[in-house]
């Protein structure tokens, strides 16, 4: 947490996730001719940025594009933060929407655990929901499989959709149609991209939340950091997040 701490010390970085969280997915020279600092500047203080995991950088076609990765900054509430706050602060709120193209949500997390055991932890139906909200999802994980997610505690049906592409324990692509509102459902069908990097004795697990209508309805994306940072306590500790998020719709 000491470099999530430093990146955010000055106030330029500050700045260029402000820019990062008002308008996602923009080039070094888009952000660049927001400041009045070089462009080398810029570009110093997007690796450090990155270096703590506060930016994601994706190659699209020549450009490459920095999105902001909003899970540090969860890590760090959940860890000092929420001991003394309720509700949770939503992580992404008040995001100016657009209606022009589709919008592409990239978040980033290294957990301290084996590409076998984070894999189970995404498809098991139980382990799953204990840092997804309560809520189970279950499938027989094959390609072109369907899978459900849903809650005792809920109403009904929480989301559907199909398994795109399923590579244990490397990669799950699925698209998906959340169910758990009115709201969410008419959003349509998005794509979630599970993606699992052995680093060491870690894993990078990358998940990218896509095909999205800009401007989309936040609750259909917003979730990702509660979850993601539920699932490195639980695989890290064995402990459950016991927020208002975690309890959603079924106890830990």
């Amino acid at each position: 947490m000491d470099a999530v701490f430093k990146a955010l010390a000055d106030p330029t970085r500050r700045s260029l996730l402000d820019e990062l969280f008002r308008e996602d997915g923009q080039t070094l020279g888009a952000l660049e001719a927001r400041f009045d600092i070089t462009r080398f500047a810029v570009m110093k203080h997007l690796k450090l940025l990155e270096a703590a995991g506060l930016v994601v950088s994706r190659r699209r076609g020549r450009e490459k594009l920095h999105f902001l990765n909003p899970v540090p900054i969860r890590l760090v509430h959940d860890r000092w933060v929420s001991k003394y706050a309720e509700p949770w602060a939503e992580g992404l709120s008040g995001l100016k929407s657009r209606l022009e193209d589709p919008m592409e949500k990239v978040f980033e997390i290294y957990i301290r655990t084996t590409p076998e055991r984070l894999w189970e932890a995404i498809t098991d139906p139980e382990i799953r929901s204990k840092y997804n909200f309560g809520a189970r999802v279950t499938s027989d994980w094959t390609p072109g499989s369907r899978f459900e997610m849903s809650a005792p505690g809920a109403p009904g049906p929480l989301g559907e959709g199909r398994n795109l592409e399923v590579d244990p324990p490397r990669k799950l692509v699925q698209n998906m149609v959340a169910l758990w509102s009115d709201e969410a459902k008419s959003e349509g069908t998005s794509r979630v991209t599970w993606e699992i990097e052995p680093v060491g004795d870690s894993c990078r697990l990358t998940v990218t939340h896509d095909e999205l209508r800009e401007g989309a309805f936040e609750e259909l994306y917003g979730g990702w950091p509660m979850i993601l940072s539920g699932l490195k306590t639980w695989l890290e500790t064995g402990e459950l997040l016991t927020t208002p998020g975690s309890l959603l719709y079924g106890t830990p």
